[in-house]
């Protein structure tokens, strides 16, 4: 197997899909890549990616996988996206530990989300729909002799050793066991399944997933006698080497019951200067010259984060639509006093004041008491101070009695106060019975949610 890194495109061959996930910097690894771009150039072709229900959601990173397929299937090629619910049963072996099973119950009820989940990303009508497909249709009816019969002699244990997962757990004290071991034989009677069934010629996947990618492409090989292809993208990083999807240690995840789309929004809005024009490349469909002046943006006057706030807009409609995107904007401006508080819905408020930090309180309380209870004063002294030099805020009305007590009247939505010291500052604070959900968030706003807001505010 010819295992290419990217490279420039020729300037002697008409450009493709190819060139263009070149230039978006989604190419890390193909299998041929000439071969390859022949292959786009003269089209169209069947390409496939994985996604195993390892979550009731899908995340950031596999937002890069959607949007491969998304640039495939509007250059005209088809494409199929495959929930696993089959490998995810097995669970693909993490370098580190033993992945913990899930239920058969709980696999089914996660596929049939994430099915869901990836409908918006792509065509599944026209002249050429998306498939999705489950890989549990074509494995449960293998027996388990068919099964090491006919697949599994092909694969050889010593380089099946050689992956890079497989070979760091088979060298660790806790070793690795044979469920894990055998992942990388069932991801490529995908393939093999996906090129049978339907003239597959292409998997696309992560960096980090080669050694179970190639699997696939040698097991064709073996069996039908033809080459077939790999695209793997390269792992989003920041200038200090940090994955990107992050958000104070939790996952980005697609879906707005675990990320809320004005979290969401606030993550992409706080993305460094460094990185927003390769995330610009990736997420958005902003031409080269568009992203340029963007970048120029970027360097002439960074406070104004014209390039974060594209950022965030697009890739905020992209995953939730205009409309949470709008509210989830609105939010962030009415916190900072740019609009009307009471505009805000209910559910995005709550959001918003969770990222910024959500204090739960049985009974209202004085002013100079909310400012230290949410942490915006260290004493009650300071918080004196501030509401003396007129930089208390409650619901975006200047507070001038350090002894006011908000009222029913004030509650937002019934419940919520939103709290500000001076212009960037802010906090949440929930009235009335306590809920054991919300309990645990009580500490000050994260730093990434803060320094996002703060720079929305300048």
């Amino acid at each position: 197997m010819s295992i290419e890194p990217q490279t420039a495109p020729s300037p002697d061959r008409p450009a493709s899909i190819l060139d263009e996930l070149q230039e978006r910097g989604l190419v890390a690894i193909t299998t041929d890549q000439s071969a390859l771009a022949e292959a786009l150039a003269n089209g169209p072709i069947t390409a496939y990616c994985g996604f195993d229900p390892t979550a009731p959601s899908l995340h950031f990173g596999n937002l890069v996988q959607l949007i491969v397929l998304r640039r495939l299937q509007r250059a005209g090629h088809r494409v199929i996206c495959l929930v696993g619910g089959s490998t995810g049963l097995i669970g693909d072996p993490k370098p580190t530990a033993e992945r913990a099973l899930k239920t058969k119950e709980q696999t089914a009820a996660w596929v049939a989300r994430i099915s869901e989940l990836v409908r918006p990303f792509l065509e599944l009508e026209g002249d050429n729909p998306a498939r999705i497909v489950n890989n549990l249709d074509w494995t449960e009816p293998i027996s388990a002799i068919d099964f090491l019969r006919d697949i599994g002699k092909h694969f050889r244990v010593g380089t099946m050793l050689r992956k890079e997962a497989v070979a760091a757990r088979f060298n660790s004290t806790e070793g690795i066991n044979y469920t894990e071991f055998s992942y990388q034989i069932l991801q490529a009677l995908d393939y093999l399944h996906l090129f049978r069934e339907y003239g597959c010629t292409l998997q696309t996947g992560g960096q980090d997933q080669w050694g179970n990618l190639t699997a696939g492409v040698d097991l064709i090989h073996k069996t039908e006698g033809v080459g077939v292809h790999l695209l793997a993208t390269p792992l989003l990083t920041d200038s200090a080497g940090n994955k990107f999807g992050k958000s104070e240690g939790n996952a980005v995840w697609l879906s707005a019951d675990m990320t809320s789309p004005y979290a969401f929004y606030q993550y992409f809005l706080g993305v460094p200067d460094d990185s927003v024009v390769t995330l610009l490349k990736v997420f958005t469909d902003r031409t080269a010259d568009e992203i340029a002046e963007l970048a120029e943006a970027v360097a002439q006057r960074p406070q104004a984060r014209q390039a974060q706030r594209t950022l965030a807009g697009e890739v905020t409609t992209l995953v939730h639509g205009a409309a949470a995107t709008a509210a989830a904007i609105a939010a962030g401006n009415a916190l900072f006093g740019r609009a009307d508080l009471a505009e805000v819905d209910e559910p995005t408020l709550a959001a918003a004041l969770t990222e910024a930090g959500l204090h739960q309180l049985a009974e209202p309380a004085s002013v100079v008491s909310l400012l230290v209870t949410t942490g915006l004063a260290s004493s009650l002294s300071e918080a004196r101070r501030t509401v003396a030099e007129g930089g208390a805020n409650i619901n975006n009305q200047r507070i001038s009695d350090p002894d006011f007590v908000p009222g029913a009247d004030d509650l937002l939505h019934g419940r919520f106060l939103v709290l500000r010291r001076g212009k960037r500052a802010v906090a949440g604070v929930q009235v009335g019975e306590i809920d054991p959900h919300v309990a645990g968030v009580t500490a000050a706003a994260s730093g990434s949610a803060i320094e996002a807001a703060s720079n929305a505010a300048r």
